[in-house]
């Protein structure tokens, strides 16, 4: 069963170290890891996501609680989360192909965030299985 726990923590020096140093310890597998202060600077967000059943999930909400920079550990359901994806995809791009990676650009609902002659790096909040076909 996929988890995903958002951890508040102090925005301190060294409580990522310790956060993931408690996964890698208790030998859980983290699938994706994210981090960011929150609306009050002395705060930060650590959202983590990984597999595992009830008992696992409860264990580590129980074990991140117990860690001293560590304020709140909560359990998001996946009916009250919006979840994205974000790729970003550098692409050599000249003045002669431009408007066919433009083109690529808009079937997949992407953006563009440079312009020639500095290769185009596009960004997408699409899924990123539906690019796979087109990256080769």
């Amino acid at each position: 069963m996929r988890n995903v726990i958002a951890v508040y923590v102090e925005n301190k020096y060294g409580v990522l170290a310790r956060v993931s140093g408690l996964f890698m310890r208790r030998g859980f597998n983290i699938d994706s890891l994210t981090v960011g202060e929150t609306d009050d600077p002395k705060y930060s967000r650590i959202t983590v996501t990984l597999n595992g059943d009830l008992y696992t999930r409860e264990q580590l909400i129980n074990q991140l609680k117990k860690l001293h920079n560590v304020k709140q550990v909560q359990h998001l359901e996946d009916k009250n989360t919006v979840e994205r994806e974000l790729m970003l995809i550098k692409v050599r791009n000249t003045a002669e192909k431009r408007s066919e990676v433009m083109a690529a650009v808009q079937i997949y609902r992407a953006r563009s965030s440079t312009t020639p002659p500095i290769p185009c790096v596009s960004r997408s909040p699409v899924n990123p299985q539906k690019f796979r076909p087109s990256l080769r």
